[in-house]
């Protein structure tokens, strides 16, 4: 299964851009389309193990503890999400597999 995230610090999430207000609307919205939740917060993912020598360069200091992920199977959510908060990365992966055991592992 594809898996799509955007990637940002805690402190830019939480309290610089209130994602929490975004994500209980998307959350409601589905509830009342009786549709399954497909996104997810992951504090430090573990996805990001194999993105080490990447994601060196661009978290700049900050420790992977200090990372939130919102990874959803909704490709245009996670686009939208990045163009709402423009300062986070976006990517996707492919999950199960050999490197990628629980896509939505944390620590």
């Amino acid at each position: 299964m594809r898996y799509y995230f955007i990637l940002a610090t805690k402190e830019f999430l939480f309290e610089i851009e209130p994602v929490e207000e975004v994500l209980r609307e998307r959350a409601h919205y589905y509830s009342s389309k009786n549709k399954q939740v497909d996104f997810w917060i992951l504090p430090s993912p573990e996805f990001l193990n194999i993105y080490s020598s990447e994601l060196k360069e661009l978290i700049k200091g900050n420790s992977r503890e200090n990372l939130v992920a919102i990874v959803s199977t909704d490709v245009d959510f996670i686009y939208w999400l990045k163009l709402r908060y423009q300062n986070v990365i976006s990517g996707n992966f492919t999950a199960p597999t050999i490197k990628i055991l629980q896509p939505l592992a944390y620590n």
